[in-house]
């Protein structure tokens, strides 16, 4: 069956840097868009940024633009999240996507707090 692992997150301080990874399985990675979320209390659930099967198109949320980077690799059936410059606002649980929202991960904390 299909499964998206979320790892990496955690606390960091403001303008601390962490890296997300989503392991993937069950389907076949390189042939589906995937895209990463995040989910803050009491705020709607955000996609933070996406990248196509490929990894030539690439989108990002304007909050997000110029300090976080997605990137994959098809040959570990893995995406990433790079996350620099972050910020309090950045706090929520960071979830990993699959095919337009057909997949989708248990999500991993990320707390940016001094």
């Amino acid at each position: 069956q299909v499964q998206l692992v979320e790892s990496g997150g955690g606390l960091v301080q403001p303008g601390g840097s962490l890296r997300l990874s989503c392991a993937a399985s069950g389907f076949t990675f390189s042939k589906y868009v995937m895209a990463w979320y995040r989910q803050a209390p009491g705020k709607e659930r955000e996609r933070v940024a996406l990248i196509t099967s490929a990894g030539v198109g690439i989108n990002y949320a304007d909050s997000v633009k110029g300090r976080f980077t997605i990137s994959r690799d098809n040959a570990k059936n893995t995406v990433y999240l790079q996350m620099n410059s972050l910020k309090p606002e950045d706090t929520a649980v960071y979830f990993c996507y699959g095919n337009y929202g057909a997949w989708r991960g248990q999500g991993t904390q990320v707390t940016v707090s001094s």
